[in-house]
């Protein structure tokens, strides 16, 4: 984990079970800990705290509640973890699907959080990295159609080999000081504006 202090924010309707996650926060070290007993507004109580991680303790949960927390997890893009006392293969698959990045069925116990808030931080952590190569990757394939199309069109439309209209392309973008797809994608839009 990171050198500053971590913001936790605990949602937990119980008291009980709310102070044995406090407790095993505070052993592991950690005192930025904000307990939230109330659902009321919670998503814009959770973006005034701004928590690093989340945690949620639902003893219980009704349908409606799982998916007022789920919703929570999808929005926050934060670490969440999820501790529940009974639990069903679909509601497991909802959680995973909605972000949670540790879901633990009958698992609260105080010298169990820290390990389970180093694994969840982790897990999310590598989520995200993925999510991340997988947009650049997406990005960077795009970038690359768009090149391939506008050589395409200069290469009908003025005659040029592909190595002359690659180029023509590198050229200008570095001309114009802009990135060769940014150049690639005027090309395209001015052929399609020309009918090209």
């Amino acid at each position: 984990m990171s050198q500053t202090p971590l913001r936790i924010a605990v949602i937990d309707e119980n008291q009980v079970r709310a102070a044995i996650l406090e407790e095993g926060l505070r052993l592991a070290g950690l005192t930025d800990i904000t307990i939230i007993r109330e659902t009321n507004s919670l998503l814009r109580r959770l973006v005034a705290i701004d928590p690093d991680v989340v945690i949620i303790d639902l003893e219980n949960p009704s349908r409606d509640v799982l998916e007022q927390m789920f919703q929570v997890s999808r929005m926050v893009s934060r670490p969440v973890a999820m501790f529940v006392d009974q639990s069903d293969t679909s509601t497991i698959e909802r959680a995973i699907e909605a972000g949670v990045s540790a879901y633990i069925v009958d698992g609260l116990r105080k010298e169990r959080v820290k390990p389970i808030l180093d694994m969840t931080v982790s897990r999310f952590n590598a989520f995200s990295k993925l999510q991340r190569e997988l947009t650049e990757a997406r990005d960077a394939l795009e970038e690359r159609k768009v090149v391939e199309r506008a050589k395409g069109i200069l290469m009908k439309t003025r005659n040029l080999s592909e190595e002359e209209a690659y180029k023509l392309l590198r050229q200008s973008a570095m001309n114009e000081k802009k990135k060769l797809s940014e150049i690639a994608q005027s090309v395209v839009t001015a052929a399609s504006l020309l009918g090209g």
